[in-house]
């Protein structure tokens, strides 16, 4: 029987997919939090990777929109800041993978903007509290098309973002603190990745807040470009 429910259920969310007609639709968004060196010194907690391992926030899906939208500054912030990343596909479901298989997990990459409440952010951080308002913000996962890039790990490309035009954060993939094969071994490790998953793999240094009328534009080398306009607020 097929079942009838209460109200419409949600619309798939998807992103294009370069060079071909399918989309691409999204199971879970992961995170990985401070993930650069130098972005983890600015934030005031550095990373000792002898001793520390990968940790992880999530957004919802419902949180993915793709490049080139506006976007109302959102609700309860003062402090709305921007963080490029290169945003690894996994393509292939996978539980306990071993970091020298990691590749065959891979479908793709893109270029995407993780959107903070920082403020909220680090209120919640300083009093031990889960993140979810300060990063589990709506329309907050800004992604460009996926670049299908099957069994490829990505090991240098130059990310950078500008708004209005100048440059704010500025590094390469490979001052990643764990590079994507360790990222995906450690993660599966909690959970079964499935294919449509999306990890943030970190930003770099130069966060900073943006205003309602900013114009963002960010790229990461070989994989695509990611563009926000920030909105009024709604």
């Amino acid at each position: 029987m097929t079942p009838t429910y209460l109200w419409a259920p949600p619309p798939v969310v998807s992103l294009p997919v370069s060079g071909r007609g399918e989309r691409l639709p999204v199971n879970r968004v992961f995170c990985v939090g401070r993930n650069y060196h130098a972005h983890a010194l600015e934030m005031g907690k550095p990373v000792d990777k002898r001793v520390e391992r990968p940790f992880y926030f999530t957004k919802s899906p419902q949180a993915v929109v793709a490049s080139g939208v506006t976007v109302a500054y959102p609700p309860e912030t003062t402090s709305y800041h921007h963080e490029i990343e290169l945003v690894l596909v996994v393509g292939q479901a996978g539980f306990r993978i071993a970091a020298a298989q990691a590749h065959a997990h891979i479908f793709g990459y893109a270029c995407g903007l993780d959107m903070t409440r920082r403020d909220l952010q680090l209120a919640a951080r300083d009093k031990g509290r889960p993140w979810d308002l300060g990063k589990d913000v709506e329309q907050s996962a800004v992604c460009s098309a996926v670049l299908p890039m099957p069994g490829v790990v990505i090991e240098h490309a130059a990310i950078a973002l500008s708004v209005n035009g100048i440059t704010r954060q500025q590094s390469d993939v490979n001052q990643l603190i764990w590079n994507l094969r360790e990222i995906l071994a450690d993660l599966s490790l909690f959970y079964h990745l499935q294919p449509g998953d999306l990890i943030f793999t970190g930003t770099p240094e130069g966060v900073g807040a943006v205003q309602p009328g900013d114009r963002l534009s960010g790229q990461v080398a070989g994989v695509g470009e990611v563009a926000l306009t920030v909105g009024p607020p709604a």
